[in-house]
């Protein structure tokens, strides 16, 4: 019995007893690994990998690091801030002129030093858009030249309110701002690493059915050696004539180049699924695919409600109706009148010696409104508050338009993940029933009881079979994940994926 004809018989037997896999799956067992001591993995543990360990996951979970630190030093500059400025001296030598009592003038050098320096303790306001200053201030001033003079001027204690009014509130809108921004960039991350899990699944299968195919196209091809050696045989007993041994030399040669074509196809999937989960490139990998998936139905009215409740282009579409709204308060009031008040109170004293600077400080109060009203824009401010207006009308449009692509896309996905399930099922069924077909249509061959042109279509119709199985757990584990990444829900477990 020829190696091929071991082969055969052998994937014939397994054919029969295979339970967790297709019969030529199970095939796999009978051809060497890619290496001695390959890392054998799972769908699930690949996609582990991936997410762990792999280029788009670091990239993604530092993406997800950059967001939460601008957040958080968003919230720590509307904590209060201890700052220290100052001018640790100012120095200026020059001439000056001096007013004569004879009315005339007297030019003379100077020396003018100058130095001051402030603690300040400042808060935010974001309920009223304002400032407010706490403040103790040190000022030295000399003068050296033709007359000598210095003097400290001390503020122990000084507050002051800075009130922006008749203008929009910039750390109220920012503020909501950024609380939607960080939600968008956590929820992104978690649509991040379930793409990451499509994109590993389509990658793992793609490696399992150029190895199956690899698998396959090499017993095509030791079956055909060995029909050709037969027909052979038969051509020089007169069984057969010289147009059929002609057929079975050209099935020959369509196998090898067959062979040729799937060893590439093996070697560049099992090179891009390395690259997803970041092995090194001479790593020895082999992927084992369990044929029982998850048997769960997925309510596409729960699939919607949790999309629109969980995906970050709905946080999106809020910060984008909020930055227009932003847009449209600051149209109004930017081109209209508006004021600043800066009110304060303090103590404060002066004196030659440094310490009597800070002995009975007098009060110190100040308040100063400063307006500004425009008179005459040339339209220019009504122009502007169109412009906002328009453009939230934009925003609100396409706003519309992402929910409905949301809630459709949403709906067909859960839809045909229903139908993989279906697919795949009768895809198994077909596959098991192809596999069976050409063992008998091999057999009869063998025996003579039917041409070369049925044996060979029983093979692509059980090369077929095998192909369109692989592409139906492609598809069922593809929309799987796909469902989870558009939901942000895990339908199997009923949980929120966190």
């Amino acid at each position: 019995m020829t190696t091929a004809s071991r082969v055969i018989r052998a994937f014939v037997r397994t054919a029969r007893c295979a339970t967790a896999l297709p019969a030529l799956a199970a095939l796999a067992t009978l051809i060497p690994a890619t290496a001695a001591h390959a890392q054998t993995i799972t769908l699930q543990q690949a996609i582990a990998m991936a997410q762990k360990d792999g280029p788009q996951a670091r990239a993604a979970l530092s993406q997800r690091e950059s967001a939460r630190q601008r957040d958080r030093a968003f919230n720590a500059r509307l904590l209060p801030q201890l700052s220290l400025n100052g001018t640790i001296p100012q120095y200026n030598r020059s001439i000056i002129s001096v007013p004569q009592p004879d009315g005339t003038f007297l030019y003379t050098p100077q020396t003018q030093t100058n130095g001051n320096l402030a603690l300040s303790l400042s808060q935010q306001l974001p309920l009223t858009g304002g400032s407010l200053i706490v403040q103790s201030a040190l000022t030295q001033t000399q003068l050296t030249g033709s007359q000598d003079f210095k003097s400290y001027s001390a503020t122990p204690f000084q507050v002051q309110l800075i009130q922006p009014i008749f203008q929009a509130n910039e750390q109220r809108w920012a503020d909501r701002e950024q609380s939607l921004n960080i939600e968008i960039a956590e929820r992104q991350y978690l649509e991040t690493r379930e793409l990451i899990a499509v994109q590993t699944t389509a990658a793992f299968f793609d490696y399992y059915s150029a190895r199956l195919t690899l698998i396959n196209s090499k017993a095509n091809a030791a079956v055909n050696d060995t029909l050709y050696t037969l027909n052979k045989g038969r051509l020089e007993v007169g069984k057969i004539g010289e147009n059929d041994l002609l057929q079975s030399e050209l099935a020959l040669l369509r196998a090898r180049a067959a062979v040729d074509q799937a060893q590439l196809e093996h070697d560049r999937s099992l090179s891009a699924l390395r690259v997803a989960l970041n092995l090194p490139k001479s790593a020895p990998l082999e992927v084992v695919v369990d044929s029982n998936v998850p048997d769960f139905d997925v309510d596409t009215v729960v699939a919607v409600q949790q999309a629109l409740r969980n995906q970050s282009v709905i946080r999106q579409n809020e910060f984008n109706d909020v930055d227009a709204r932003r847009r449209i308060a600051e149209a109004r009031l930017t081109g209209g009148p508006n004021a600043n008040v800066i009110a304060s109170y303090g103590v404060n004293q002066t004196s030659p010696i440094l310490n009597q600077a800070y002995k009975n400080p007098l009060d110190q109060q100040a308040l100063s409104i400063r307006v500004s009203a425009p008179i005459f824009l040339w339209g220019a401010h009504s122009a502007d508050v169109q412009s906002a207006q328009a453009t939230r009308d934009q925003v609100t449009s396409n706003n519309q338009l992402s929910l409905a692509n949301v809630e459709q896309n949403v709906r067909f996905t859960a839809l045909g993940f229903a139908q993989a399930r279906r697919g795949l099922i009768i895809s198994s069924k077909a596959d098991t029933v192809g596999a069976k077909r050409y063992e008998v249509a091999y057999n009869r061959y063998v025996i003579g009881r039917i041409t070369y042109d049925q044996l060979y279509l029983a093979q692509q119709e059980k090369d077929a079979a095998l192909a369109s199985y692989v592409l139906a757990l492609r598809t069922y584990w593809v929309n799987y994940y796909t469902l989870r990444q558009q939901t942000l829900y895990d339908f199997e477990r009923k949980t929120l994926i966190r």
